[in-house]
């Protein structure tokens, strides 16, 4: 009995790992595809290009046999087989299309909904280096590339495979040698093309994604910020990065045409060689008896219609390329290692998330009274950059305590903020919540304790009240009205033609700035987090409106029943302080405007009305009566 040799076992094991590894392996299996849909569209792809060689065989033996003006009931069968098999093909290719689709159109929704549980309940420090607009790429146009790879590759291969086999059997049963020409030509279309357009593809798809990616998000990012980057005097840089990434998109699909180009050459020439060598081995086998004329017409046109299939495949290696530099791209966002998904099969609903092992089970954790958030000595730094921009912060939070962090534009408080929220790693010191690293918590889990209302949250295409289920699923009609009001925007709410079931979105006309700013911290006061981290509240809102926000904020603390909410809130807006526990004054220590910000004093607001740089903070101030 022979057993398999050591070297040979670990080369199969090894090309399974690497099987594994490959991101596009990954992604697919994220698809959730059904191989059984893919074989039906296989076969059906077959059948009706089956039927496209069929009419060839049967009407170039009509033609043939109809110049010899035989009795026309002779040709009856023939009529009827070029109309079969004239009809079949385009209902054949309408199944086709349709059930490919639907592979890919499934693939891509699973895909999507995996992707986005994923980012959802996984880390987010995947998420925080890159541009919004990389972002979009990424889980839009990436997603569709790595669905594609069904439609576009596997699908016209297998179709491919069939169609070869079936018409090289076809030809060779009438001349062997005319089938072994014609196998020949379609190694040359079906082999040489495609690997030459591998070839090419491996460095133009990789710059062409790349060049999409920084062009989908320098496009964004003129749109979203065309204000703020005219004042900063940045939008003409903007708008040249837009063309550099333009023209590299276009020098990559340059180079990508004419390897195209090459490829259909070699698929043309792989044609007309075909139809001649049938020809000059079809007639001294005419010459001789060993063919008849009807059946020499089929041998030398049916290869006209077999290379329909065999021309896709360069096509398809292409698109195997694309899609692999699209699933890297996806994949990077998940953080997926190749050991992460061996042995493992995702299924519809299920998320081969970005971490390794089985999830541990979430711990509900304290009651709402009895959470802490703790800052403990925290440097931050945003990934990527290498620069701590606020350096040695302490802060304790609980239900029924709100802090303030005030300082100048950029000083660190959204970063601090951001870390208190578990969204980055510290780079000093610790960041926990109930004792436990908040970064290192399920999201899910981290969610219950601590939210995070951010200045460019965002506001869904959808109802005002479905933006507001963000934050709780369960939210009534009533509960969000009341919540509207809460925060001040009662009359907006009145004027709009549908209430709270009026469509809204992130370019919707009637909602401003300011009414953005507080529709987002409405969502946050419905989570039920007892712990809430608002990043400046009071932005786009005049004085008094501002003012009156934040002492909302501050009074959601301390209720009638209790305390149900602990804050944290970055403001500018010093003087609606009065009713804070602490502030906390974030600068630069003297001497050291280059360093990381720290604290540089804390206390009440009355306390550090004593303390210059806070004095001169309060009185650039608007007025605002008392």
């Amino acid at each position: 009995m022979s057993r398999t040799t050591g070297p040979d076992r670990r080369g199969r094991v090894g090309a399974r790992e690497r099987v594994a590894a490959d991101p596009l392996w990954q992604a697919v299996r994220l698809l959730d595809v059904r191989w059984s849909r893919v074989l039906r569209a296989v076969v059906l792809g077959t059948l009706a290009l089956g039927s496209s060689v069929g009419l060839a065989a049967v009407a170039a033996w009509l033609i043939a046999r109809a110049s010899q003006m035989p009795p026309v009931l002779t040709l009856s069968v023939a009529v009827v087989g070029v109309r079969a098999f004239g009809i079949s093909r385009g209902v054949f290719r309408y199944l086709e299309r349709l059930a490919s689709h639907d592979v890919a159109l499934r693939g891509m929704a699973s895909l999507r909904a995996n992707l986005y549980e994923a980012l959802a309940t996984g880390s987010p420090a995947a998420l925080v280096r890159l541009r919004r607009g990389d972002l979009l790429a990424r889980v839009g146009s990436d997603v569709d590339d790595v669905g594609d790879v069904v439609v576009r590759a596997l699908v016209p291969a297998g179709i491919a495979l069939g169609v070869s086999a079936g018409s090289v059997l076809l030809v060779g049963a009438f001349l062997p040698a005319a089938g072994v020409a014609l196998a020949l030509c379609l190694v040359l279309t079906a082999v040489v093309a495609p690997w030459l357009s591998a070839r090419a593809a491996r460095g133009i798809e990789e710059r062409g994604s790349v060049a999409r990616a920084a062009m989908t998000a320098t496009t964004l990012e003129i749109l979203e910020d065309s204000g703020p980057l005219a004042v900063s005097g940045r939008l003409p840089a903007r708008f040249d990065d837009l063309r550099t990434a333009d023209r590299d998109l276009a020098r990559s699909r340059d180079d990508g045409a004419r390897t195209a180009g090459v490829s259909a050459g070699i698929g043309a020439g792989a044609v007309g060689l075909a139809v001649l060598a049938s020809l000059l081995l079809g007639l001294p086998a005419l010459a001789s008896g060993a063919l008849t004329p009807e059946e020499l017409s089929v041998v030398v046109l049916t290869p006209l219609a077999v290379f329909e299939a065999a021309n896709a495949l360069p096509g398809a290696a292409v698109q195997l390329h694309r899609s692999r530099q699209a699933a890297r791209r996806v994949m990077s966002l998940l953080e997926v290692s190749s050991t992460q998904h061996r042995g493992r099969s995702p299924r519809a609903g299920h998320v081969a998330g970005p971490t390794s092992g089985p999830a541990p089970p979430i711990d509900p954790g304290p009651s709402g009274a009895d959470r802490s958030l703790v800052l403990d000595g925290v440097a931050c730094a945003w990934p990527g950059t290498g620069r701590v921009v606020v350096a040695g912060v302490d802060l304790a939070l609980r239900p029924g305590r709100a802090v303030a962090l005030v300082g100048a534009s950029g000083v660190g408080k959204t970063t601090l903020l951001a870390t208190a929220a578990g969204l980055l790693h510290p780079a000093g010191g610790s960041a926990t919540l109930d004792g436990t690293d908040v970064g290192s918590l399920p999201r899910e889990t981290a969610a219950r304790g601590v939210v995070l209302v951010a200045e460019d949250g965002h506001v869904f295409d959808t109802t005002l009240l479905e933006n507001l289920r963000v934050a709780r699923g369960d939210v009534t009609p009533a509960e969000a009205e009341a919540v509207l009001h809460e925060v001040g925007l009662q009359g907006w709410l009145d004027r709009l033609p549908d209430g709270v079931e009026t469509l809204v979105g992130p370019d919707a006309a009637d909602v401003s700035g300011g009414e953005r700013r507080r529709l987002l911290v409405a969502r946050a006061l419905l989570a039920p987090a007892p712990l809430l981290l608002v990043d400046e509240p009071a932005e786009h809102l005049d004085a008094l409106t501002a003012d009156a926000l934040v002492r909302h904020l501050v009074a959601t603390t301390r209720t009638a029943d209790g305390a149900e909410r602990g804050l944290v809130v970055a403001t500018h807006r010093l003087s609606a302080l009065e009713d804070v526990d602490e502030v906390v004054l974030l600068g630069h220590a003297p001497g050291d405007p280059d360093g990381p910000a720290c604290v540089v004093a804390r206390g009440t607001h009355a306390e550090l009305l004593d303390v210059p740089a806070y004095r001169w903070a309060l009185a650039q101030e608007d007025a605002v009566p008392r």
